[in-house]
Parts: structure tokens; C-alpha cells; sequence
């Protein structure tokens, strides 16, 4: 039985902020426990004035939020953070006026965060987004890194695979899913997991009301039929990370929309844990709840504890540590 030690609650930067709206966070953590943590922040969503934001949480303190991307006039999009297992920390992110022809674009850093390189396309002549769309990558047993993605206005799911630390990418094929018979559009904004060698998972955010869930045998080449879990989703992003014990802490939106509808309000936003390989969730951690939203999580995992940021209310990125203990009350 798994329980709860100590919880952290922040904000990474409080009411002055250079942005007024603020959506869409990410975070790593680095081995000595600094977090580095990176939003999209603008007038609003979708706006040429978004650009990509970042800040470092170092012996627990904030450092205030820095422009890390911004071509002048376009929107950027859903930045998402992956430290490779060389210490290379990588921030993917999209850019473009509408979300159907969006790149890719990605810029890495040698010192944690401190400085970056010049961005790139992270696959020359991307149109539509390639590469991880909301959530991180995953390194699989055989070294692979598997990166969740998906397609709009498609809304279509998908794994791009690379065996060189993400110089090259190798597209897996579409998750299959019948939209015929689909109340809205479908599933999009994948998180992986992998359970043994070349088994791997993903759930997904949907319009249907439902967690989707797909399986490959694989190594994420390809996938069965994406089917409906128990779990509710309001049409909007989740997160989850496995850890080093085999735990799936799951972070999202326990709400479905009403009937006849596509989306559903955006709070309370919740932590649940897995020990079966999602086939059942326990030990629910209320995280936020109230007016507005409290969305798309993002969460790691380094040890015993687990990190998460999640949007508050479109005008701040909160942080929580939270430790995870057994029975016994020890490290689990």
C-alpha cells in the first residue's frame, strides 16, 4: 500500500509575471533536485506574442521566468522538456499560426538549463507537428527514446521513434481508431509508458468523454484499436510517469463532459496511482479544485518523490513535490 509523505505546494512566479496568460508547462529535474521548469506565456493562447518561458527551481527558490524562444509575430506552442541519459536537457516546442501546420522546432542545453542553443526544426519540412506534442518522451529498454505525438485536425495518435538520441525519427504508424463511430474528433496528446521490453502503452486525452488507451508489442512500431477506459476525461491533456518501483501516477481532469458534448470543465485536478499496469487507479491526491481551470499536467518522476506543474487559471504555472511512501511509512 502506497501513501503520501510530504507535500509541496508553489507557484513558480506570482501576479507579476511578463505575460498575462500562461498555458501548457513542462518540467525536468536534474540530479541534484534543481527543476527546470517551461510554459508557453503571451496576451493570450494563440496570439503572435506567446513565446516560450522558463524557470529554474534551485535549493527551492524560483528564478524568475526568461524568454527562452520567440520568433517575432509567431505563436509558439506547448513546450515540452527531456533530459537524455547523457545529462543533455532537450526543449521541443511548436510554432505556428494555426495548430493543423504547425513545426516542430527544438533547442537543447549542456548546462541544465542555464544556456541554450539556436532553435532548429526538429525534422527539416515538418508541416503538422512532429516529435512530442504535449508530453515527454520515454527511453525504452533496447535505448530507444519514444515520443508522443498526434496529428490536428486529424486527431490522430502516433510514437516517433529515434535510436540516435534524437538527431533522427522514424515515424510509428497511426493508432487505430474508428472515427465513424466517434461523437467528436477523436484522441490526441499521447503518454507513454513502458511495462517490459518492447511492451508499451499509451493513454490519451479524447472528445469522447474517456481516457483512451492503446498497446504495442512492438516497441511502439505499431498499436492496437485505441479503446475507452474507465477513466473520465473532459477533453483536455494528462500526464503520467512511471516509476523507478513500476508505480503509474496518473495526473488529470476526473470530469466528463455533459451529455451531447465534446468538452467538460477543466477542474478538480487530480493525482491517482496505479499498480496493475493501468487497469485500476487508487489513492487519489486532490491538487487543485475551485473556479477557472487547473490543467494540463505535466508530471517526472526522480526516486521516491514525484514532481508536477499544471496551468492555474491561465495566469500562473504551480509546482508541486510530492514524496510517495509505503505502508511503513518508508521510501517506497
Amino acid at each position: 500500500m502506497i501513501t503520501y509523505g510530504e507535500v509541496t505546494k508553489e507557484f513558480i512566479f506570482e501576479e507579476d509575471r511578463p505575460f498575462r496568460s500562461c498555458h501548457s508547462s513542462t518540467l525536468a529535474v536534474l540530479p541534484d533536485e534543481t527543476i527546470v521548469a517551461a510554459w508557453f506565456g503571451g496576451s493570450r493562447e494563440g496570439a503572435g506574442d506567446v513565446a516560450i518561458w522558463a524557470s529554474r527551481r534551485v535549493s527551492g527558490v524560483w528564478t524568475a521566468p526568461e524568454k527562452l524562444a520567440d520568433q517575432e509575430g509567431m505563436p509558439h506552442w506547448n513546450p515540452v522538456l527531456f533530459r537524455r541519459d547523457d545529462g543533455i536537457l532537450m526543449l521541443y516546442y511548436k510554432i505556428g499560426e494555426r495548430i493543423s501546420s504547425w513545426t516542430t522546432m527544438v533547442i537543447t542545453s549542456l548546462d541544465g538549463g542555464l544556456s541554450w542553443t539556436y532553435p532548429k526544426q526538429l525534422i527539416d519540412g515538418d508541416v503538422g507537428g512532429r516529435g512530442p506534442v504535449k508530453n515527454k518522451p520515454i527511453v525504452l529498454t533496447d535505448g530507444t527514446i519514444a515520443a508522443p505525438a498526434s496529428l490536428e485536425p486529424d486527431w490522430d495518435a502516433f510514437v516517433d521513434l529515434s535510436t540516435d538520441g534524437g538527431e533522427t525519427w522514424t515515424r510509428s504508424e497511426t493508432v487505430p481508431l474508428d472515427h465513424s463511430t466517434l461523437l467528436g474528433k477523436g484522441i490526441i496528446q499521447p503518454a507513454l509508458w513502458e511495462s517490459a521490453p518492447g511492451n508499451v502503452h499509451m493513454l490519451t486525452r479524447s472528445t469522447e468523454g474517456a481516457v483512451y488507451r492503446s498497446d504495442s508489442e512492438d516497441g511502439g512500431k505499431t498499436w492496437c484499436p485505441a479503446f475507452a477506459t474507465d477513466l473520465p476525461n473532459n477533453n483536455s491533456g494528462i500526464d503520467l510517469v512511471k516509476t523507478d518501483g513500476g508505480l503509474l501516477a496518473l495526473v488529470y481532469n476526473p470530469v466528463r463532459p455533459e451529455a451531447g458534448s465534446t468538452k467538460g470543465l477543466r477542474t478538480p485536478l487530480v493525482l491517482r496511482l496505479s499498480d496493475d499496469n493501468g487497469q485500476s487507479w487508487h489513492n487519489e491526491l486532490m491538487l487543485d479544485q475551485g473556479e477557472k481551470q487547473y490543467s494540463y499536467p505535466s508530471v517526472v518522476a526522480m526516486g521516491n518523490v514525484l514532481y508536477v506543474t499544471y496551468t492555474w487559471k491561465r495566469e500562473r504555472i504551480a509546482f508541486y513535490r510530492i514524496q510517495l511512501l509505503n505502508k511503513k511509512g518508508d521510501p517506497c
